[in-house]
């Protein structure tokens, strides 16, 4: 009779989506492996890199370091790039750990916080623990336009998002199986965390200055995310167009009676073209606005009912 050996069971996967980050990938992992692998020995782990797209030379510094740490290494190397999130849940769907941590690949988020994530974990039973971002050592352009984002998301959809925003945090199995079921096109992550109603424990951290390369988060990336977040969990811009029609339509109604009544009076106000024009681009311009979200609205609708995959695999190195 042949012998069936188990695997042992993975306490920890933790993720760590790249792109185009081939001078941190080897300091984040080093700084990983030694503030958390080494100081939990009881523990066992799997460090999870999903390359997505880069055109660096950041798939060579990841093979590099899998040829040093084979055992603990595993990479996902997708075919482009198809944004952070899908990469995310690209290392996600490959995870083996009881429990999940996200960190970004340029140090700028603290790994030793890994270890405080891990006692309100299995001290304390928290299927979710985030490490929400207190304050940025970052130029102030990017302060304010975070603030702004995570402001307008708080105001919007969310009114327990952090104000500071989150990217770095921990998951269990069954909050994983939960995100990975409920995939969306376009998909709000953080929101889609926040939305499954879990026991959040939340950490504040100072996020570091990046010292090594240039961060890829753009700011229109920020603005689509934004987007995606906003018409995703909210019916506020529909609500918005409703109210706005109602209010265009009313105001219509009382000037054409205040005009009927000039008429007969003898006192006809603002002849000419020039008050038509106005009324006409005024109009016009709010019927453009309106159309374009609706427009949003569809396409979302469009590109859910579509199925599309949110990222190809193109290798899996393990």
């Amino acid at each position: 009779m042949e012998l069936q050996y188990s695997k042992p069971e993975i306490n920890c996967s933790i993720v760590i989506p790249v792109y185009c980050n081939e001078l941190n990938v080897e300091p984040t992992f080093n700084k990983i492996y030694e503030v958390v692998i080494k100081q939990n020995p009881g523990m066992t782990f799997e460090v999870i890199f999903v390359d997505d797209g880069s055109y660096d030379n950041s798939m060579e510094k990841l093979i590099k370091l899998k040829e040093n740490h084979n055992d603990l290494i595993k990479i996902i190397k997708l075919t482009r790039n198809f944004g952070q999130v899908n990469a995310i849940y690209a290392g996600y769907s490959k995870a083996k750990g009881k429990c999940i941590v996200n960190i970004s690949a340029d140090l700028q988020d603290n790994p030793e916080l890994i270890n405080d994530m891990f006692k309100y974990f299995y001290e304390e039973n928290y299927p979710i623990v985030i490490c929400t971002r207190s304050d940025r050592e970052e130029t102030f352009a990017r302060r304010t336009t975070s603030k702004l984002f995570y402001a307008a998301m708080r105001k919007l959809s969310f009114s327990d998002m952090p104000s500071g925003g989150f990217d770095f945090l921990l998951i269990d199995a069954k909050v994983k199986n939960l995100l990975l079921n409920n995939m969306e096109a376009n998909a709000f992550w953080q929101g889609q965390i926040l939305w499954t109603g879990y026991r959040v424990k939340y950490i504040p951290y100072t996020r570091q200055k990046r010292e090594l390369g240039e961060s890829k988060w753009t700011f229109s990336k920020k603005m689509k995310y934004l987007i995606d977040g906003v018409l995703g969990y909210s019916f506020l811009p529909i609500r918005i167009i409703s109210i706005l029609g109602i209010i265009i339509s009313l105001s219509g109604f009382l000037y054409a009676i205040f005009i009927v009544i000039a008429k007969f009076t003898g006192n006809v106000p603002f002849q000419g073209w020039a008050p038509l024009m106005i009324i006409v681009l005024l109009l016009s311009g709010f019927q453009m606005l309106m159309l374009g979200i609706i427009g949003e609205y569809l396409w979302r609708t469009l590109d859910e009912v579509r199925r599309r995959q949110a990222y190809v695999i193109e290798n899996i190195y393990e």
